[in-house]
């Protein structure tokens, strides 16, 4: 069981593996990102609270949805300790359950980029601004813990103009769902 209360970057690597299903569909998480509240100019939180971030105070073990680029709804997972503002984005995933249902909201895409991306994660999910703040264990969400740890890399994360250099993404190396950079650049970790 993954300790929500844990930082962003302990709890990243740990989603990897996890199944999470939401609104018909269940998708393997291969690739997330660490955002470390008041001391990652990249995160959403670096400022503080604001009603659009709040739920990203805690408590830890749910969602944050924020809308991307005016259109995409992408998603984290809240950690550390309430009133820190940390959480997890949740870059790309396999879809394991729901197919028809993911290809109906994302369109004709190959299977491999259904839910690559956060804004196309959140699409193949099915997240809504509604989601957000809603606890990862039920009954909108189910986080199911991974059955083995995967191998992992870390690396610096992507789609950022602040903190860029900061080893906080984490992926499944030689996963065809990781978003763009997947190559050997990160640091080898996990399951040997």
């Amino acid at each position: 069981m993954i300790d929500f209360s844990a930082t962003a970057d302990v709890v990243a690597p740990q989603l990897l593996g996890c199944r999470l299903t939401h609104a018909g569909v269940t998708l393997r998480l291969t690739e997330v990102e660490a955002y470390l509240g008041a001391e990652d100019a990249a995160a959403h939180t670096y400022r503080g609270e604001t009603p659009r971030n709040r739920a990203m105070f805690g408590p830890g073990g749910r969602m944050y949805v924020y809308l991307s680029y005016g259109i995409h709804r992408a998603g984290n997972i809240v950690c550390a300790p309430e009133g820190v503002g940390q959480g997890c984005l949740l870059r790309a995933g396999e879809v394991i359950g729901g197919e028809e249902i993911a290809w109906r909201r994302r369109g004709d895409v190959p299977f491999h980029r259904l839910a690559q991306g956060p804004g196309n994660l959140g699409s193949a999910l099915g997240l809504d601004l509604a989601h957000n703040g809603a606890p990862v264990t039920g009954p909108d969400f189910l986080l199911h813990p991974r059955e083995e740890e995967p191998e992992w890399v870390c690396g610096p994360r992507i789609g950022i103009s602040k903190n860029v250099d900061a080893p906080l993404r984490f992926w499944i190396p030689g996963d065809k769902t990781v978003s763009a950079r997947r190559g050997g650049s990160g640091r080898k970790r996990g399951a040997q």
